[in-house]
């Protein structure tokens, strides 16, 4: 599966720069040229967290690792409440007894759960309005509930036994049991959490990238056992190469699915702008978040739920997993691909409990 997916990659990244020379008639060449361009926004995220990664593992060492070893679980899953492309997958690779759960946890956990904790969750609810904010963590809520499926979807093509996966799973369905009662319960002090938390990996990120940068231009290192600023950006450049062909990809993929997916939001009750928001939101989130103002409830709803698993399936994460850890780009799509959809039934599921109530 992977080198079928870097092979695909690799003809888009072709086809985008040659519809660039030739003017953009395609809308390609566009797509070759933002995924270039995102590879400054992309190390900012990324770099800094990559070079402290092992000071983090290092303190998670002396408080949370011998609890875990206590319970006899992995620590691999520790990294898996960041996104895989904030340092979840380097910390869980770093802190993992077990490659495969190591593996597990940076990526498949890491891209659904991980990715909902740190961007997500704070970034929707800094850009919404009042009528909005209700019906996104709604849509928030039916996606963690369908959470499982996608993640135990993909641990299973990562190799785990579905026992040893129940059990090294049962802290991320804890948590995302927590997350339930507290954005159905205490909303606003939930959102206020989640923006703190994102802050604080912001700000790691920057120190991260200034102790780096003076360590590569003086020598001197500040800090012990920091990754270096240099090697951080070479994972970032891998996935921003990968980026140069997913971009295109998305966009082919994306019209190749108009059509059905027309006709499947028909059948579920989505106008233009809802099934347009499926379309982007296994691209992007920000697209699809930035246009709820003008989506009615239900899409509202459905659209939140798909971007707990499917964001950025073929996109962004799709480039970070091609560009460090090719072998399971498998059990990434399929991981998305099944959580998105079962957050979107949850989500249809409830809408028509609510209108039907609202209709007696």
């Amino acid at each position: 599966m992977d080198k079928i997916m870097m092979w695909i990659m690799a003809i888009c990244a072709l086809i985008g720069g040659t519809d660039r020379l030739l003017g953009n008639r395609l809308g390609l060449g566009k797509r070759f040229e933002d995924g270039f361009q995102l590879l400054g926004p992309t190390a900012l995220s990324m770099a800094g967290l990559i070079c402290i990664t092992p000071l983090v593992s290092l303190g998670l060492d002396y408080t949370i690792v011998p609890f875990y070893r206590m319970l006899h679980l992995d620590p691999g899953m520790l990294g898996g409440i960041l996104a895989l492309d904030m340092g979840g997958y380097q910390l869980c690779k770093e802190l993992a007894l077990d490659p495969a759960i190591g593996r597990y946890g940076g990526i498949i956990v890491g891209a659904t759960l991980g990715c909902t904790i740190t961007f997500t969750i704070p970034v929707g609810m800094g850009m919404l309005g009042e009528r909005e904010k209700p019906l996104f963590a709604k849509g928030i809520l039916a996606g963690l509930s369908a959470l499982p499926v996608g993640i135990l979807v993909g641990g299973l093509l990562c190799g785990l036994s579905i026992g040893k996966l129940l059990i090294q799973s049962i802290p991320v369905f804890l948590l995302a049991v927590l997350l339930i009662l507290g954005l159905s319960r205490f909303p606003d002090g939930m959102i206020r959490g989640f923006r703190v938390f994102a802050e604080i990996i912001r700000g790691a990120g920057t120190i991260g990238i200034a102790l780096g940068a003076f360590s590569y231009m003086t020598g001197v290192q500040l800090l012990p056992e920091m990754t270096g600023l240099d090697e951080a950006l070479g994972v970032v450049s891998s996935i921003g190469i990968v980026l140069l062909g997913s971009l295109p990809f998305a966009e082919i993929l994306q019209r190749l699915l108009k059509k059905p997916l027309e006709w499947v939001g028909e059948k579920i009750g989505l106008g233009r702008l809802g099934t347009a928001g499926l379309l982007v939101g296994i691209v992007s989130a920000l697209p699809v978040i930035a246009d709820m103002k003008q989506m009615n409830e239900r899409e509202i709803v459905m659209n939140a739920a798909l971007l707990v698993c499917g964001t950025s399936m073929v996109a962004a994460h799709l480039g970070f997993v091609l560009g460090v850890d090719a072998p399971a780009t498998g059990a990434l799509l399929a991981g998305k691909l099944t959580g998105g959809i079962a957050g979107v039934w949850m989500a249809w599921q409830i809408m028509k409990k609510t209108e039907s109530s609202r209709d007696r």
